[in-house]
This record gives structure tokens, sequence and C-alpha cells, in this order.
């Protein structure tokens, strides 16, 4: 009888676990926006022909990430101006769209089209690299937000019908290279990042999308990042923002700021914090002054000279790092892997992917057991070892999809989901 006890209660373990591990990705760089999976079993190759298990052709192209509830995945996409540099067409026809694809097989549950609010930037310059669906969606299980820049946020149910619009500002940012903050979700609350139309962060009642508070960005620079939330001891909660040359630490229930950090980080910040413990690891800065560091949460007031544990030059601009197993990873713009101690700050290695130009990655890498995703524009997949030494496991493309792949990957129930900008994959066993 106890050797059957003892052989029931880790059954029951066991079950518990994978069905931690096979969770959902519901928002930008899935649970705890570290970018990191605890799934196991995944696919290291795939092709056209090899562990695919299917693809969807998509109403236009986008930047954003998939996101994955249940049997349900969402992308964004936008349609009708903007599909090539030397015809864009008309403004008039932009279109935003949501769309819910069946998880399971790629059959479109439903796709909702919002009309663009004009007038918007030109399909020109960096607007060109990105295009105008370049924020992920997030979704608390019953509904899904998207933020469509000028057009507003938007919340629907899981079937498709409009629940509210909320503009969040018009204007531009004098470079006018648009926006692409994503969304996070807290209680009932949905914040957003929302500088290049109203230098504002927002935070916005979920189920009406009334403002509940908002917080001036106006005295800081051009910031894509998205805000993070921090779980701190006690109950404890921080909302995390990096802008150029500071750290905020806000009450994410007041918006009241609690804490800031002064920082070498000039320009233009991108990447997304990752929070591990009461720990945040951050990266950002443009070309002279990019750099990373390590910030102690839970401060108040001015703690620059108390809360920074180390800094140093080691960073990506616009991908965001990645948390696995006590290490950071990250790959860069021109297609360098790092990993880095993120105790000291120390980097283990700094290895060039096979791949070439000034922006050949967009997409964030994402981590899993002893793996990593590494997703570049126009090279392919790459599948690395996760642990100090670099070592590239697997290299995989989709031969006949010669379209830009700027989103980072979604990991769900044994899947992992890739967007181009022409499709949408599933890729797993």
């Amino acid at each position: 009888m106890i050797k059957q006890s003892i052989t029931f209660i880790m059954i029951a373990l066991l079950l518990g676990t994978n069905s931690r591990a096979a969770g959902d990705w519901t928002g930008f760089r899935g649970p705890g926006v570290r970018g990191s999976s605890l799934e196991t079993g995944l696919v290291t190759t795939w092709s056209e022909t090899e562990n695919l298990q299917w693809k969807r052709p998509l109403p236009g192209p986008g930047s954003s990430s998939p996101i994955v509830s249940g049997d349900k995945v969402f992308v964004t996409c936008h349609s009708g101006y903007g599909l090539g540099r030397n015809n864009p067409g008309d403004p008039s026809h932009l279109k935003r769209h949501l769309v819910c694809i069946n998880a399971v097989d790629g059959k479109v549950f439903w796709d909702k089209s919002i009309p663009a609010v004009l007038p918007e930037i030109p399909y020109s310059g960096r607007m060109q690299e990105h295009g105008y669906a370049s924020h992920t969606p997030a979704t608390d299980g019953k509904h899904v937000y998207v933020f469509f820049g000028k057009s507003g946020v938007l919340a629907f149910d899981l079937q498709g019908n409009q629940l509210w619009q909320h503009s969040v500002g018009a204007d531009s940012d004098k470079l006018k290279w648009g926006s692409a903050s994503s969304l996070t979700l807290y209680n009932d609350l949905v914040f957003v990042n929302a500088w290049d139309e109203s230098k504002t962060l927002y935070a916005l009642n979920k189920y009406n999308g009334k403002q509940v508070w908002k917080q001036d960005l106006s005295g800081t620079g051009l910031t894509f990042t998205t805000p993070v939330l921090a779980e701190l001891t006690q109950g404890r909660r921080e909302l995390i923002v990096v802008l150029p040359n500071y750290v905020w630490g806000l009450n994410p229930d007041s918006g009241e700021r609690l804490w800031w950090i002064r920082t070498t980080m000039k320009g233009i910040i991108t990447g997304t914090p990752v929070i591990v413990g009461d720990r945040a690891y951050i990266h950002g800065g443009g070309p002279n002054s990019l750099s990373s560091l390590a910030v102690r949460l839970g401060g108040r007031g001015d703690v620059t000279d108390t809360h920074v544990l180390w800094s140093g030059k080691e960073a990506a601009s616009v991908p965001s790092p990645t948390y696995w197993n006590g290490l950071l990873y990250w790959v860069t713009n021109d297609g360098k892997a790092c990993c880095q101690d993120p105790k000291n700050g120390e980097l283990k290695y700094s290895h060039d992917l096979p791949v070439t130009g000034r922006f050949a990655v967009y997409a964030s890498m994402v981590s899993a057991p002893n793996r990593l995703y590494a997703v570049t524009r126009k090279g392919g997949t790459f599948v690395l070892a996760a642990g100090p030494e670099f070592d590239i496991i697997a290299h995989n493309q989709f031969e006949s999809d010669d379209s830009d792949f700027n989103g980072s990957p979604a990991i769900s129930k044994g899947r992992i989901f890739l967007r181009s900008n022409r499709f949408l994959y599933c890729v797993g066993l």
C-alpha cells in the first residue's frame, strides 16, 4: 500500500508539473515577460516537410508576436496600405486585423478588421521596417486586448465581439517611426505606453477602457519598451518602465512613482526588462550609449547610488534578453548571440550567427529547457544550447517564405508558433 501510495503521489506531481509547464502564452514574451518556457520535448528541427503541423496565410504583414490562450492563437496584421516599399498604396485603405486561429489545426476562428484613424504616419523610412501592426496583444483568458497606435486600444471577447475602443492620442514624434510597445495586464488594468501618440503612460480599466491613471512621459525621450510588472515579497508589486536616461518603479494601482534610477542609456529605448526575483535586468540606449544593468527593486526615491548592482556595455538594442537556469541570453540586431552571468554582468560568450545586415534580427530570443530559439528576419531560426558555451543545435528555414520574420516565438502545449509577414506557422511533433 505504501509503494502504491507513493506511486500515485509521484504521478500526481508529474501531471501537475506537466500541466504548469504546458501553459498559455498570454502576452509579449510569455509568462512573467521573460521569454522563457518550462515545456520539455519541443522540436529543434523543422522545415516545409518536417515537424510543420500547419501554416496559415495571414491577411497582411506585421511585426507583433503571436499569443496563445487555450486552443486559440491571436495575432495582429495590417492590410490595405504599406504592403510594398515601391508602391505602398492609399493610406485611406489602411486596416488593422486581429486574427483568432485554432492552435490545433490552423483554421481561422475569426478575423476582425479595424479601419485606421487618419492621418497615419506615411509608409517611409523606419516605418517600412516594422509597419502598422507592431504591438503584441494580451489576453486574460476571457478577453483579448490590442493596441493599434493612433487607432487606440481595443478589447474583444473570445468570440470576436468588440467590447470597447479607447484613444490614447493621435500625435507623432518628429522621427515618424510609429510605436511598438505591447500591452501589459494587471488585475483590472491595461497598461499602455503611448509615448509616440501622446507621450503618456496610461492605465485603462480593462472592462470599459476608461482611464484609471496616467503618467506624463513628455520629459523623457522616445521609448518603445513594454511596461513589466514585478512581483516582490509580501504581495508588493511594482511596474517597471525603462526610459532614456531613467528607470522608473511605479505603483501599478495608482501610477505613483516610487523610485527612479538615472542611467547612461540615451537615444531610443526598445528592449523590455527581465524580472527575476527582486532584480530587473535592463538593456537599452542608442548606438553610442548602449548598455545593460542590473537593478535591485523595492527602493524609494532616487536609488541610483544604492540599487544599481552592476552595469556594462554588452547589450541588445531592439531584441530583449531571456533568462534560463541562472543565465541571461540575447541576440543583437546584427546577429550576435550572447550569454551573461546575471550575478555580476560577466559575459560568458559573444558569437556571431551566420546572418548579415544591420537589422538582421528584430525578434527576441526565447528559452526552454536546455535550448534557445533565435529568430532572424531573413536567415531562419537558430536553436542554440542553453549554457555558458556557444553551440548551434539546429538551423531551420521555410525556404518558400522570403518575407521578414519580425515577431518573437510563442510556446504552448508542445507547439512553437512563428509568424512572418505572410504566414503563421505551428511547429511540433
